[in-house]
Order: structure tokens, then C-alpha cells, then sequence
């Protein structure tokens, strides 16, 4: 397993839909595992290939709050199947946009498909945090970031900080 670093908005492959996954190989469990360790690492509750740079559609997950036993998900190639008219507000942050935090209005209640790593087909209903945290994620395999939600000058405001903390980043280096 390998720590992969996590991308900082903005960067042009955040904003890039991601090609659907054709195969599951070794090189896609490799990735699987490797980001699930970035995830819990950084520490996250969800991580999108495109934010360790793979513009494939591939998410990780665990929603878990300790002392649950984790529950480690990997959801390949996934799809919202169906979704509650009823919504929710939740207070998103994102790995790739570090300390910054806006409430985002979602559907309270979602039904997600994908492929497993074993190639099974699977399908779950996700509500609470589980429901924001699979929308968050997969619409980072649609180039689509928590910050689109919000008007132009909170995204405007978040993403000149992001400019700085990348600067800052690079000085440091």
C-alpha cells in the first residue's frame, strides 16, 4: 500500500469527468488499496480517484464514527439509481480543499449501483452521512466539486485561499 497525495483545488483534474473502469486488474485493487490508506491517512471519510490524480471512476469510503468497527467501502463504476425528493444540509469539507467547510444542500436519501472488487454487482440505500458522503464522492468522478453548490464569491473566496495554500506549499518545499 502507498500513500498517494491528494490533489489541491484548483486543479484541472478535479474539474475532468472520469472514464469508467473496464477491468478490475491488480493495478485497480492496488489503487483500491492504496487509496483507502490515503483516505484514513489524510483522515477522510471518502476519497475520489481523481483527487490522487486517476481520472477513473473508483471511490472510497467509510462513514463509521469510532468505536463502530470501520467499514471500509470500495465502489467502482458507480451510479445513483435513485433519489429521495426529500433533501438534507450537511456541512462538506473535501480533502482536496483542506479547512474549508460549506453547508450543501443533497437528497436526504440515495440509491447507489456499482461494482465491487470481486466483479459482483452491488446495490445499496444510503441515507445520513453515508448518502451526502457517496453524492460528495461521486460527483468528483463527475468533475464536480462541494464548492459548485455555493454562490460565486464564497467558491471565488475558497478558491483564492486554495491559490495560497499552494503557493505557500511549494515555498515550503
Amino acid at each position: 500500500m502507498t500513500l498517494r497525495p491528494i490533489l489541491i483545488h484548483p486543479d484541472p483534474r478535479l474539474k475532468k469527468p472520469c472514464t469508467p473502469v473496464d477491468a478490475i486488474t491488480d493495478e485497480v485493487r492496488a489503487l483500491a488499496d492504496d487509496m483507502l490508506a490515503t483516505m484514513y491517512d489524510a483522515p477522510g471519510i471518502g476519497l475520489a480517484a481523481p483527487q490522487v490524480g486517476v481520472l477513473k471512476r473508483i471511490l472510497t469510503m467509510d462513514c463509521m464514527k469510532a468505536p463502530e468497527p470501520p467499514r471500509p467501502m470500495v465502489l467502482i463504476n458507480p451510479e445513483i439509481v435513485w433519489k429521495s425528493a426529500e433533501t438534507s444540509v450537511y456541512e462538506e469539507g473535501c480533502l482536496s480543499i483542506p479547512d474549508q467547510y460549506a453547508e450543501v444542500t443533497r437528497p436526504a436519501e440515495v440509491r447507489v449501483r456499482w461494482l465491487a472488487l470481486d466483479g459482483s454487482v452491488q446495490e445499496e440505500h444510503f441515507t445520513g452521512l453515508w448518502a451526502t458522503c457517496v453524492q460528495h464522492e461521486i460527483d468528483h468522478l463527475d468533475g464536480r466539486l462541494f464548492i459548485d453548490y455555493l454562490g460565486p464569491i464564497k467558491r471565488q473566496l475558497i478558491t483564492r485561499k486554495m491559490e495560497k495554500l499552494k503557493r505557500d506549499r511549494a515555498r515550503s518545499a
